[in-house]
């Protein structure tokens, strides 16, 4: 099973000394909007997303049909085929992506230590 390109998403407190202290760890700015306050960063194939006042915890990201540079991949495991394998398997889905439909779509699970995971599909 493969879930696409990998990141991080932090919860940051202030974005734009977020952006300078992970700029002095090599990052640059690879997406996003800090004016929207998200940014999306990239250090080789390190990829982490910057996030102020969205969300609580940092969050593992995958992207189907996209690899580390964003770049749409000819073949992937469409989302919502991901989405019904785990809950085959009994994964429980906090929120799911609608199986009837095609194209962008995203699904939320947790891990055992309540990690959140989200599933982001953007093809």
């Amino acid at each position: 099973m493969e879930l696409g390109a990998f990141s991080v998403s932090l919860p940051v407190k202030d974005i734009y000394k977020s952006k300078v202290f992970y700029e002095d760890l090599g990052f640059h700015v690879f997406g996003g909007d800090i004016n929207q306050n998200w940014l999306i960063m990239k250090n080789g194939s390190c990829i982490i997303g910057l996030f102020q006042g969205m969300f609580d915890k940092n969050i593992l990201t995958f992207n189907p049909g996209w690899n580390d540079n964003a770049d749409n991949l000819e073949s992937f495991t469409d989302i919502r085929d991901l989405q019904k394998h785990l809950k085959a398997k009994g994964i429980k889905m906090l929120t799911e992506a609608d199986e009837s439909s095609t194209g962008p779509a995203s699904f939320t699970i947790e891990d055992p230590d309540g990690n959140p995971i989200l599933v982001d599909q953007h093809v």
